[in-house]
């Protein structure tokens, strides 16, 4: 069961009129086409690893050997945890950690994975740590892997972070995918509990098409373009994305999944309170609403603030949501995701109650690189 959430972005946003003079965008271009008013910007030297720590330790800064200040510049803007006394920006996990999942595109290295250092980076000692990699459906695959290790009684308790660092990526000639990414992370703690409970995960869809292989891709840097006896091709080491026919995919794979789902669990879309889309762009959360037939005002968004963060969209969405005390307990919560690979996922949970649930969106400055922790 999900007991709790929280989400970290860095810095102050870099709203549409700050955008290079070379893309020749206004802020009416960029909202009419993605709703984006602004998204944030790792500073140098700071890496997914980075923002997945600053993130996690709002969860789990009482669960290693020592508990952490927030960083300075953090937005008092969160929800208090269910103990007192906990330092700003840190709510009591409530137990041990048993496992970290990381979620990422963006990686710290292409090996190892950025998980284990992270583990040990909050103090969790020799706990097992992992990256997966489903790219924007990233936190929808990391639940139910984290639902599956606790349910099989493997663990108690698993740390999910959802963290990408796409600014690392981006083409600084590709106005398209500047103005939609930005980077975050969010966190969340996936406990054992009762059925029926408030904060249970119900039932997840998930699905993939490698058909759809090039319509998301980095094309330099592993092993495909290694294997070859030739040097990589000029801007093979940026992001790359067929617009058009992702949208097509994105509306087509999510509603789908969506409808699976409700059959499974036996939900309407008029039992749905919150419907908590990947925060792609406006358009593709319309339709997709649209479709399902559920209204703008069950739509939990903020894209508009902080852009398509990849992995961490959904967490940050659901803390941020839940700082503004959006959330009941109980309340029926649908999430779904699009990614490159193609994958797609959706799950649907009630939402933890206040005893066992905390979120926050918290906007801070980290310190540069592993060494500054």
């Amino acid at each position: 069961m999900l007991e709790a959430v929280a989400g970290w972005v860095p810095g102050e946003p870099v709203l549409n009129e700050d955008l290079p003079d070379a893309w020749q965008v206004d802020d009416a271009w960029v909202r009419t086409r993605t709703g984006i008013a602004g998204r944030h910007r790792a500073g140098v030297g700071m890496s997914t690893g980075d923002l997945a720590y600053e993130a996690a330790r709002l969860l789990v800064g009482g669960a290693g050997a020592a508990r952490t200040e927030a960083p300075a510049g953090v937005s008092a803007r969160m929800t208090a945890g269910a103990s007192g006394g906990m330092s700003p920006g840190a709510v009591d996990a409530g137990g041990a950690v048993d496992a970290v999942v990381l979620a990422t595109a963006t990686p710290d290295h292409l090996c190892p994975g950025t998980a284990p250092a992270l583990a040990a980076r909050l103090g969790l000692g020799t706990v097992p740590a992992f990256d997966i990699s489903a790219v924007c459906s990233g936190f929808v695959y990391g639940l139910a892997v984290c639902h599956g290790l606790v349910a099989s009684g493997l663990y108690d308790r698993v740390l999910l972070v959802g963290a990408d660092v796409y600014s690392t990526w981006l083409d600084p000639r590709d106005r398209s995918s500047g103005v939609v990414f930005g980077d975050g992370a969010g966190a969340a703690l996936i406990g054992a509990g009762r059925a029926g409970a408030a904060g249970e995960l119900l039932a997840f869809d998930l699905g993939s098409d490698g058909d759809g292989y090039d319509l998301i891709t980095v094309d330099g840097g592993g092993a495909r373009a290694r294997s070859v006896d030739q040097p990589p091709a000029e801007g093979d080491e940026f992001f790359r994305m067929k617009g058009r026919a992702v949208y097509q995919h994105a509306v087509e794979r999510m509603t789908g999944s969506c409808r699976s789902l409700l059959r499974a669990v036996g939900w309407d879309a008029a039992d749905v309170d919150h419907f908590v889309p990947h925060q792609a762009n406006a358009r593709i959360l319309r339709a997709v609403a649209e479709r399902l037939g559920i209204g703008a005002g069950r739509c939990v968004t903020h894209l508009d603030r902080v852009g398509n963060t990849g992995a961490a969209s959904i967490p940050l969405a659901l803390a941020d949501a839940a700082a503004h005390g959006r959330f009941r307990a109980g309340d029926r919560v649908l999430l779904t995701a699009f990614g490159g690979g193609l994958t797609w996922g959706s799950a649907a949970l009630r939402w933890p109650g206040a005893p066992v649930g905390a979120g926050a969106m918290t906007v801070g400055t980290a310190p540069r690189g592993r060494n500054g922790a």
